[in-house]
């Protein structure tokens, strides 16, 4: 408990920090929702606009979910 205390307080006492985590937050967010909606991935745009997991979700999101929707999009196409 007394680790959970002392990041808080590192956090709080370094408002840097708290401002790039916010940018860090707000960039992978964007990306990912954009492309979710362009995916039409309803429920993923929802839970990655209400859940915020300083970015972990959105970054999964687009390197897992994203890569796979775009490499089964890619397999379905006929090259001439």
């Amino acid at each position: 408990m007394e680790i959970l205390t002392t990041t808080g307080l590192f956090i709080q006492s370094n408002i840097w920090l708290q401002g790039l985590l916010v940018l860090w937050t707000l960039v992978w967010k964007g990306i990912a929702l954009w492309h979710a909606a362009q995916l039409k991935h309803k429920k993923w745009f929802i839970a990655l606009l209400v859940l915020n997991f300083v970015g972990l979700l959105s970054i999964f999101y687009i390197f897992f979910v994203v890569k796979k929707a775009k490499d089964k999009m890619a397999g379905g196409q006929s090259s001439y």
